[in-house]
């Protein structure tokens, strides 16, 4: 084990996740923030100055270098670990760049658009032996620990029926979301579809081990560009040992208020996640009725980015495997691929 030691990061992009992620690269014990790079002009330096905690900067901030230029930044060889935050169709593109360079690669969610590009991510960590993860940084929350593990004690029986909905009203400044077709990376489905697919794999799955779908059916409102606003489906994961079929539900949109909620029903009870988004001032709230009764749940407030960051250096410091697989990363870029191809055809999608 490395101790005392603080993995390098660089950032790759100035985009807004940064509000969340920055700080938490700042803030981890084992992490170090050294680099930050933008396209456009000044843009790296500006996210620096915005989301540095308070008194960063005037002790550290000669120790960041801020790029104007991508490559740069991969290039840099006081860069150990990148993060990812670039357009959804860009994420591959350079996560291959920054793991050819040797670097270790968190990969905002989706990781890719297709399980052929996420193949070739990992073939390429492989041969540079380096760490790679698709950063789903609510999982690192410990309500969602707590979740599974109420379940797992029996306290709804067995799960047969999920549902996740997620949305928000678009604002102005986010409209670049929606300004390109959905095949293309645009809309909701690449946005926060994600989440909700990889919430219904979880959710019906057990021991941590997510239960992929059979078949999937879904429905999209589609703007002028053919990115969907507002989306609708229901995977079928097929049946349980008992012959009973369980279903996934998902519902997500850029017309609604905001919601991040996920509820998993068995034949026992229901348990529900009110705030898969919960923020670190955020009080995590989960509810359950089981046994004629009902249930309220408050946990301690927590950072899902602080913890991703910190469990990724760990990782990659003391050479352990990312609780987040790149397995996992194909089955969710599997079922959103089904997903899309079923809007597109408007019919039902059967896995081979």
């Amino acid at each position: 084990m490395i101790e005392n030691r603080k993995l390098r990061w660089g950032i790759l992009g100035a985009a807004r996740v940064n509000e969340r992620l920055l700080p938490a690269i700042i803030e981890a014990p084992n992490s170090q923030l050294v680099a930050i790079a933008s396209r456009r002009a000044g843009a790296a330096k500006t996210a620096l100055e915005k989301y540095a905690p308070q008194g960063f900067l005037e002790k550290h901030a000669a120790s960041v270098q801020c790029y104007d230029d991508l490559d740069a930044l991969i290039a840099d060889a006081n860069v150990e670990a990148i993060y990812c935050p670039m357009a959804n169709e860009e994420h591959a593109q350079w996560a291959l760049k920054a793991v050819d360079a040797g670097k270790h690669v968190l990969i905002e969610k989706p990781m890719a658009l297709t399980v052929a590009d996420i193949e070739a991510i990992e073939a390429a960590a492989k041969k540079n032996n380096v760490k790679v993860m698709e950063g789903f940084m609510y999982r690192f929350h410990p309500q969602h620990a707590k979740v599974r593990e109420l379940i797992e004690a029996g306290l709804i029986g067995d799960a047969l029926s999920c549902r996740a909905s997620f949305s928000f009203l678009m604002p102005p400044a986010r409209m670049y979301r929606i300004n390109r077709s959905m095949v293309n990376g645009g809309g909701a489905l690449w946005d926060i579809g994600p989440y909700a697919i990889h919430a219904l794999r979880w959710c019906v799955g057990a021991n941590e081990a997510p239960v992929e779908p059979i078949s999937v059916i879904a429905n999209a409102k589609l703007n002028e560009h053919g990115a969907d606003t507002v989306m609708s489906g229901v995977l079928d994961f097929g049946q349980d040992t008992q012959g009973r079929t369980r279903y996934g539900h998902f519902d997500i949109s850029f017309e609604r208020a905001r919601k991040a909620e996920y509820e998993i029903i068995g034949d026992k009870g229901a348990i529900k996640c009110h705030n898969m988004w919960a923020y670190p001032t955020d009080e995590p709230v989960i509810s359950w009725e089981a046994g004629g009764k009902t249930e309220t749940l408050v946990l301690p407030k927590a950072s899902h980015f602080n913890l991703e960051i910190e469990h990724f250096s760990d990782c990659v410091l003391n050479d352990k495997l990312p609780y987040l697989t790149l397995a996992d990363a194909k089955a969710n870029a599997r079922v959103m691929q089904a997903v899309s191809q079923s809007v597109a055809m408007k019919q039902l999608y059967v896995f081979d």
